[in-house]
């Protein structure tokens, strides 16, 4: 090795070592750890389009801070501000109501006049759960309905929401809007079950709706699984009135076993109109009229009530699967609870500032859209979600909100990754993902039992590359800088 050679590599680590002892002080470190950068490299992602924060959550400053003011597109990660705001605003053990009003008489058990269901926004309205309230509905006596449905969805203010919008895949269930009375998340779940034998595959729609019609021309091949979805395709077809014809084609490997493919084809009244006729002649009910919107009767007391289980379960499910369509309904009930009017964006992104200023955390550069991180206009800085990190961990929500975030190598969207690593079990983190964005944020244990909260995201085009980083990153948290 040449003199000037050795005099360039005594110099790197020079600088290394200085960076280190600077962390190790306490003060930021405006240069990323070898490790991280050398991930980065790897994936063609320049450290200019990432920013990195990791801090002890009783230190005062970070020990690792990189691009930490810079506003960046935090994708999913933005549900960490929704569920603080929520479990601090609303509360832990705070539930949503769904009701069901008589608007008539009930002689004997046949209601002359209309059913009103009347929604407030329960993020986790699904078929099992809905069944319980019609289900109640009949062991209070009633049996035939002989005017309409009608649904009270008021809660939240009406808005002409578009699933096309955000990526042009309006079927998709993560594009599915809020709604006062959202059921099942809106969505058909079809599940596939392909025979080796007859070389037929046998589609069945859970739940399986009065106003739709499966058309189905799918034959079972052989061959390796793959992506199983690749050789299908999917012909949606409006009926006369609010019916939808559903035709699926094409080919697939039997070898691939059941599998499902979750779709959201009907409008929200539409859907509930099909799930509440399915399950309430199921038990034996009659409806007799047709679906509309309408309101609650003002100052009637419910006929049956069901009430959903606690916010702190709700945002547990919420961040552990990144449910977009949770997360907007848990933000938009911020606004309508907070400020007794229908829920709305704008309103809900007011209450998240002022909650945030009044707790001396100022985010000057936020912008939160839905709540979810399922947006193109949202930014944040790494140094300021660090910060609400650490707000949070000396919050007395504290327990409820790092049992919301899924725990690496065990469960939610981190179940498969860092396996049989030294930090497996030792981290809760929200993970989001957009197109040109990957993000982490969370907490992890170290190895000497000190808790540190960790920010990374990335906005580029290569984010896709970028898990290898994100690894590299929460590893060197857990070796506190090692």
């Amino acid at each position: 090795m040449s003199r000037l050679a050795r005099c360039a590599r005594r110099c790197a680590q020079l600088a290394l070592l200085a960076a280190v002892l600077t962390a190790r002080a306490g003060l930021a470190a405006e240069v990323l750890p070898p490790p991280i950068a050398a991930a980065l490299a790897r994936a063609g992602i320049p450290q200019s389009a990432v920013a990195l924060v990791v801090q002890e959550v009783d230190a005062n400053k970070p020990a690792l801070s990189f691009n930490a003011s810079q506003p960046l597109n935090p994708a999913s990660v933005m549900k960490l501000v929704t569920t603080f705001a929520a479990l601090e605003l609303l509360g832990p053990t705070f539930t949503w109501r769904t009701e069901a009003y008589l608007a008539g008489p009930l002689a004997g058990d046949a209601l002359d006049g209309d059913l009103v269901l009347k929604g407030n926004g329960d993020p986790r309205l699904t078929i099992e759960h809905f069944w319980m309230l019609v289900r109640s509905l009949r062991a209070r006596g009633l049996r035939e309905i002989r005017g309409d449905l009608v649904l009270d969805r008021t809660f939240f203010e009406a808005n002409d929401h578009d699933p096309a919008r955000f990526d042009g895949e309006p079927l998709r269930p993560y594009n599915v809007g809020a709604d006062a009375l959202l059921v099942n998340y809106k969505t058909v779940r079809f599940q596939f079950v392909p025979d080796a034998a007859t070389k037929a595959v046998t589609i069945v729609p859970e739940p399986r709706l009065a106003q739709l019609e499966v058309a189905n021309a799918v034959r079972a091949v052989d061959g390796g699984c793959g992506d199983w979805r690749a050789a299908l395709k999917l012909d949606l077809q409006s009926k006369d009135g609010a019916g939808a014809r559903a035709s699926f084609s094409g080919a697939m490997p039997a070898s691939c076993g059941e599998r499902a493919w979750n779709v959201a084809l009907f409008t929200h009244r539409d859907y509930v109109h099909g799930v509440f006729r399915q399950l309430w002649e199921e038990l034996g009910g009659t409806l007799q009229g047709r679906v509309r919107d309408g309101t609650a009767p003002a100052g009637a007391r419910p006929f049956a009530v069901y009430e959903s289980p606690s916010a702190a379960e709700v945002v547990r499910d919420m961040n552990k699967f990144s449910n977009n369509v949770m997360a907007r309904q848990v933000f938009l009930t911020l606004s309508a609870e907070t400020l007794k009017l229908p829920g709305r964006y704008d309103r809900s992104a007011r209450v998240v500032q002022s909650w945030l200023a009044g707790r001396g955390l100022e985010l000057p550069e936020l912008v939160i859209e839905n709540g979810s991180g399922l947006s193109r206009a949202d930014r944040i800085s790494a140094g300021s979600l660090a910060r609400l990190l650490v707000a949070a961990y000396r919050s007395s929500v504290m327990p409820e909100f790092i049992a919301s975030l899924p725990l690496v190598a065990y469960d939610g969207t981190l179940r498969k990754r860092m396996k049989f690593e030294s930090v497996a079990g030792q981290a809760h983190v929200k993970t989001g993902s957009l197109s040109d964005v990957r993000s982490i944020a969370g907490y992890v244990l170290d190895r000497n039992a000190r808790r540190h909260a960790v920010v990374f995201i990335v906005n580029h085009a290569n984010a896709g590359a970028g898990q290898a980083a994100q690894d590299a990153v929460l590893r060197w948290a857990y070796e506190s800088g090692r």
